[in-house]
C-alpha cells in the first residue's frame, strides 16, 4: 500500500535510507549490539530507535559518557560498520517507499539524505539495485550538524536546486521529521519495523 503523501506539488524526493528505503533498521541494531558488546557496552532496543537519525560517531560518544567507558569511537565504529556489512545481504526496501520511488523516478529529482556514512549507504543501496536512482547522496561527514538539525536536508536541496519548500521527505524517524520541519519542508512519515512486522523486532 502506498504512502499518502501531504498536499501540495513538489519538485523533489529527499529520503532518509535506514528505516525508509531500505528495511534495515533491525539488521543495524544487530549489528551494534555485536560491536558494541565487545567492549561490554549496551544499547536498549528503546533508546537505538529513538536516536534513529543520529550519526554513529555522535552515537558512540553519548554511550561512552552514559556508561562510564572509553570505548574507541573510530574502532567500534568500523566493526559495527565491518558487521552490517556482512547481514547486507539480508536487507530488503521498505515496500510503501519502494512504490513510490518505482512511480516518480523520472519525473522528479531524488536525494538520499542518511546520518549513515556514504560507504554503507551506497551498499544498501547497491544491495536493493537502487543506487541509479539516485541524483544526490547527502550522508555523514558532509555536513556537521546531524538530525534534528536541517543542515543535511538544505544542503541536498541546494545540490538539487530545488527550492526546500518544494521539497518532500521521506522519514522514518523522529529526529529525521524534525530535521525537515526545520527545514521548511513537508515530510512523509515511513511506518516503523514493529508495524511493518507485525511479529517484532529481533533483538536477537
Amino acid at each position: 500500500m502506498m504512502l499518502p503523501l501531504p498536499e501540495g506539488e513538489f519538485d523533489a524526493y529527499l529520503f532518509d535510507c535506514d528505516g525508509t528505503i531500505a528495511d534495515s533498521m533491525p539488521i543495524h541494531y544487530l549489528a551494534w549490539q555485536r560491536a558494541l558488546a565487545e567492549y561490554g557496552a549496551t544499547f536498549p532496543e528503546e533508546l537505538f530507535y529513538a536516536w534513529g537519525g543520529r550519526t554513529p560517531v555522535s552515537v558512540i560518544e553519548d554511550l561512552n559518557e552514559q556508561q562510564g567507558l572509553a570505548m574507541p569511537v573510530d574502532l567500534v565504529d568500523e566493526r559495527r560498520e565491518q558487521v552490517f556489512q556482512q547481514l547486507l545481504p539480508d536487507v530488503r526496501a521498505v515496500p510503501e517507499v519502494l512504490e513510490h520511488i518505482l512511480s516518480s523516478y523520472g519525473t522528479l529529482p531524488f536525494a538520499v539524505v542518511s546520518g549513515s556514512s556514504r560507504e554503507s549507504v551506497t551498499a544498501s543501496l547497491n544491495a536493493l539495485g537502487l543506487l541509479d536512482r539516485f541524483d544526490v547522496m547527502v550522508c555523514a561527514g558532509d555536513y556537521l550538524n546531524g538530525k534534528p538539525d536541517p543542515e543535511c536536508f538544505l544542503a541536498a536541496a541546494r545540490l538539487l536546486g530545488v527550492s526546500p519548500g518544494r521539497c518532500l521527505v521521506f522519514e522514518d524517524t523522529d529526529f529525521g521529521v524534525q530535521a525537515a520541519a526545520a527545514a521548511g519542508m513537508a515530510a512523509v512519515r515511513v511506518p516503523p519495523p514493529w508495524q511493518r512486522h507485525p511479529s517484532g523486532v529481533s533483538s536477537a
